[in-house]
């Protein structure tokens, strides 16, 4: 049967390049933290790795600091943030810096670290997107105060692929004194991002949305940025992130680094070219369907749709038994009955929500694949709005 993957939002399938550099690096079995040459040979391949990681950045090599991944690296900085908000017993501040801005559409374990935080008595602001999905400027402006301590913001939505303007969110948020975190996971390799010149401190990505392995991440820390870290141990990453360095995995990512920032301009035309070609498609032979995110800032790959009439997980299994992978938002909220709160914050509502599908493409997508599901998305919607109570009353 064929099968169509256009989940690549969720995740990656690795590149042959970064299988080859797998099986190449798996005889470089030397604890990188070993004095040895065993040791310094792993050592020497780590940094190397850290380099093109930085490359990729457009950052210092020494500001890359290895995670597990994204929600690793977000969580550490949420972590820093609290040590710094809090006195010797671990309580909020009584006064000072200890306010803390996101926004209402970010990544769960930016959600749920801000809300952890609330719960332990500091002050959380949840700032409103407009209805595609992007903060308003002037309210982050209302928001800031001498209290606030850090603005997390996410570069751009996993779910309606929404670009933000991080660089002026920023900006804003240095000159009020305030620390910068965006998670970046959803940019890094499908648009240019550069972190010192979006003026950001810190900026987290994952390795496995870039046809990396996974269960490996970075954070870039900005040169004289606190960083507390979540593991604590032994002396690894500088003693930021302890364990043992996973060899394996960071040599996989620094050649996904390599390959995303040789391949960056060629990724954004192709994705976007299919994007459009899908989007069309649909327009023309799905009556009443809605686009949600961003006309234009918005990621080359990514299509969020709203079919109303049809339901997400109905439209989803259909046509997985077409070979067709799509989404109905992000893979970390899989399994849940709740309607996506990206959608919610965008004035969707829960029946819209219900009924939408991300569309995520990749490397791997084809024209061939994009019409396919043009052939066989149309006629599934119509037989589940046919199907549909919602429809017949």
């Amino acid at each position: 049967m064929k099968k169509i993957y256009l989940d690549y939002n969720a995740t990656a399938p690795m590149r042959e390049e970064v299988r080859a550099a797998l099986l190449e690096d798996m005889d470089i079995y030397g604890n990188a933290s070993s004095m040895h040459e065993s040791g310094r040979h792993a050592r020497a391949r780590v940094e190397e790795a850290r380099g093109r990681v930085g490359e990729l950045l457009g950052v210092p090599a020494k500001t890359v600091v290895f995670s597990s991944g994204g929600s690793e690296s977000n969580n550490t900085v949420f972590n820093t943030m609290r040590i710094l908000a809090s006195d010797k017993r671990g309580t909020p501040l009584e006064s000072g810096r200890r306010g803390f801005i996101t926004s209402a559409i970010e990544h769960p374990c930016v959600l749920n670290s801000a809300r952890f935080l609330e719960s332990l008595g500091f002050k959380v602001t949840f700032l409103p997107v407009d209805e595609s999905g992007r903060i308003r400027l002037e309210d982050l402006e209302k928001a800031l105060s001498g209290e606030i301590l850090l603005v997390s913001v996410m570069a751009a939505n996993n779910e309606i692929g929404t670009i933000q303007d991080i660089k002026a969110i920023a900006a804003l948020a240095g000159a009020a004194g305030a620390y910068v975190h965006t998670d970046a996971v959803q940019t890094v390799g499908k648009v240019p991002v550069n972190a010192a010149e979006l003026g950001v401190d810190y900026l987290t990505m994952s390795a496995h949305k870039i046809y990396g392995p996974k269960g490996i991440g970075a954070l870039y820390v900005r040169d004289k940025a606190p960083l507390f870290p979540l593991i604590r141990g032994g002396h690894q990453e500088n003693g930021m992130r302890a364990g043992t360095y996973n060899n394996m995995g960071i040599l996989g990512f620094g050649k996904a680094a390599e390959l995303a920032k040789r391949d960056l301009a060629l990724y954004g035309q192709t994705t976007a070219a299919l994007k459009n070609r899908l989007k069309e498609g649909l327009m023309e032979r799905v009556p009443r369907i809605i686009i949600n995110g961003h006309e234009d800032e918005n990621l080359p790959n990514t299509l969020n749709v709203s079919f109303p009439g049809a339901e997400g997980e109905a439209i989803l299994l259909s046509m997985d038994l077409a070979g067709i992978e799509v989404s109905t938002g992000s893979a970390c909220a899989s399994g849940s009955l709740e309607p996506s709160h990206v959608l919610l914050a965008i004035g969707a509502g829960p029946e819209r929500a219900h009924g939408s599908i991300r569309f995520s493409l990749g490397m791997g997508t084809s024209k061939e694949d994009i019409d396919y599901v043009l052939e066989t998305l149309p006629p599934v919607i119509k037989r589940l709005r046919s199907m549909s109570s919602m429809e017949n009353h």
